[in-house]
This record gives C-alpha cells, structure tokens and sequence, in this order.
C-alpha cells in the first residue's frame, strides 16, 4: 500500500514540529526517517498512522485520503520503542489481542485467529514462546511479540518508532538483519523512525533526512551517504572532515594546496566550507606534490579499518581511514610525518557568506545524482 504525505504542517504551541513536508512511499518500500531528535521524525511517522492531527495538508494511504481518519480507520500496523504489551497477558493472547476486539461482524473466529497467531509466531521465531508473559522474555524477544501482534491484524502499513531503541547493540542488530528477512518475505509497506545512521543505512530502500521539522534530502542509503545534498546532511551522516576554506577565482584553497574543483563555476570567490570523507583521503609518507603535510595523532587499528586522527601542519584536525594492510605497509605510528592527498572531485564545497551557493535543497523528491559529489 502507497503513502502519500503532501505539504503536511504539525505545530506544538509556537514550535513547529513538522513545516509542510511533502513525501511519497511506494508500495512494499522499507523506508527510514532519520535525523536528531527534534527533528520532526516522530511526528510525522504519529500524523501518518493518525495518532496526531495534523495542522495543514493531507495524508492518503492506498489512493484514499486518510486524514481525517482515526488510527482504526487507516489499518495501520504502529509498534512502539518500548513495547507496550500487556504484562498479564501470554505470548499468545498478546497477538492475538487485536483481533479480539475486534467488531463481531468482522471478528475472525476462535479457529481462525489461533491458526493466525501461530503461523505469526512462526514467522517471527517464537512459536515455542507462546504460553509465556512478557516478564519471562528477553528484549529482542518482546519487540518481535509487538511486531507479531502489529502485523497479525493485517495492516495495510506498518510504522515503527525507533523499534530497536531499547535493546543493547548485539541484539539491535540481530533484529535488524530479522527484519530486514521479515519485510522481504511479507512486503509489506513500512516506515520506521530511527536517529540510529547504521541502522537507517542497513535496513532501508530509502531514508528521509529530516531537520528542524524539514525534509533534507531523500534516497538510497548510497546516494544519501555518498551524495549529500546538504552541509547538514554532510554534518549529520557518517563521518566527515570539514576545512574552513576559501575559493580564489573558482579554485579551492585548503592550507597550502589550491585545487580546481570541477563543481565550482570560474570566477567565484569567498570564504567556504569543504566537506570530504575519511576514507576518501590517501596517506603517504612521501611528498607526491599533490598533498598536504600532516602529523599523526592517534591510531586505532581495531577492527577491519584502521582510524587515523592526524594534524595538519597549519593546525586542522582531520581524520583518515585506511585498510589493515595499507596500515601495515606504511608501518603508521603516533608521531610520524604524512602527507595527505585526495581527489579534488570527491569534495563538497559550500560557499558562505553574501550570495553563498549553498546546496540546501529541502524537497522529498531528490535527483539521483548531485554534482556536489562527482565521483561518489
């Protein structure tokens, strides 16, 4: 089932907590809302599954316009970050408590519904669970009794709000990797709130970046992680390293270096801001000609990339991410002199000041492609 949001407005007193944001979600999409908290996500996600009213624009699911329906209305699936099952119930009477109570006229029988909860808890891997309360169940345990219980009614759409908040960080991505396996086997339309980057970037056909009640940029995990649209999106998403910078008639100045970017028109100047990730930047411990000259500071070679934070010699830190055989080849300690090079077309650079340039396109429908970023 289709979602479509359009120019919806949602105010708290004086705050505006969503300010005409404009989304559509396709049938069967696994979408994510991320960004901070306050952002708007929340909101959105409550006036989508008609837990809120909204101030101003509409909301219609599967071709009919929902918004002056209440939360029965719309068959909306809604699981909530801390659960919220009934203590005194069983597994199973926890699953199957929305069928219930259902109307008489569209309740399903007693066969009926127990032949539904036990194929639900079945698919969520529970079906040896179901004579136990929520008290005798482990974390990720009752947030897949609260998906079972959103999905055994049905839903044309399931919405999850920060589902995995409450779990420690084994268990959030063990049921990630268990959802993403569950949205691919039912298909069923979903959108979940997160301010979690990895979990968004794993789990999601598409994320929606919001910010102070806007819509940033929308897309693939790959295009929102390797195109942002935004200096915020660039601050929020992933690791960065940001140069305060000037642009000298069309070429970039960071430090010493002064390098043609294709994405900046000739002749402009002014003060910048230039934004490139980690593992875009290349170490050397020779002088190619083409870098700048850092110190290491502080290695980490835990894990499958080694972390480098480095100095550079006009006093910016910075940080650079390699492989472990890289590390080993260059035999990188604290202390030792490096120079520092990248390729000019993976910066984003963003203009300050009068007549600034700044890419801050705040739409829900976002071009693949960006020339912010020309090889990402």
């Amino acid at each position: 089932m289709s979602i479509v949001v359009e120019s919806v407005r949602k105010h708290y007193g004086r705050h505006a907590a969503v300010s005409d944001v404009t989304l559509r979600v396709d049938r069967g999409e696994l979408v994510a809302l991320l960004g901070p908290s306050g952002s708007g996500k929340t909101t959105l996600l409550r006036v989508i599954a008609g837990l809120e009213a909204p101030d101003g624009g509409s909301v219609e699911i599967n071709g009919r316009d929902a918004t002056d329906d209440g939360a029965r209305e719309r068959h909306v699936g809604f699981v909530f970050q801390h659960y919220a099952l009934f203590r005194h119930m069983r597994v199973f009477d926890n699953v199957a408590f929305g069928l219930r109570v259902r109307p008489r006229r569209v309740r399903p029988g007693r066969a009926e519904i127990a032949r539904r909860v036990e194929a639900l808890l079945e698919l969520v891997q529970l079906d040896a669970f179901a004579d136990r309360y929520p008290s005798q169940l482990s974390g990720g345990q009752r947030q897949r009794v609260a998906l079972a219980r959103a999905l055994a009614v049905e839903p044309q759409v399931l919405l999850l709000d920060e589902p995995f908040g409450a779990l420690d960080a084994r268990v959030r991505k063990d049921l990630r990797r268990w959802l993403r396996r569950l949205h691919q086997q039912m298909q069923v339309t979903t959108m979940f709130v997160t301010h979690d980057q990895e979990e968004a970037l794993e789990l999601a056909d598409r994320v929606v970046i919001m910010n102070q009640g806007l819509i940033e940029q929308v897309g693939s995990p790959e295009e929102v992680y390797a195109n942002p649209r935004t200096a915020f999106v660039c601050d929020f998403l992933g690791d960065i390293n940001l140069f305060h910078s000037r642009i000298e008639s069309g070429r970039v100045r960071i430090g010493p270096l002064v390098v043609n970017v294709p994405q900046v028109a000739q002749g402009t100047s002014g003060s910048a801001r230039v934004y490139i990730r980690p593992h875009l930047l290349t170490v050397d411990p020779d002088d190619g000609g083409h870098g700048f000259a850092a110190d290491v500071v502080h290695v980490n070679a835990a894990g499958p990339l080694v972390r480098l934070e480095l100095q550079a010699a006009w006093g910016d830190q910075l940080r650079v991410e390699m492989m472990q055989q890289r590390y080993r080849d260059l035999r990188l300690q604290a202390g030792a002199r490096v120079f520092v090079s990248f390729d000019p077309g993976e910066l984003l650079v963003v203009p300050e000041g009068p007549g600034k340039v700044e890419p801050n396109v705040r739409e829900a429908e976002i071009p693949v492609r960006t020339p912010a970023l020309a090889n990402g």
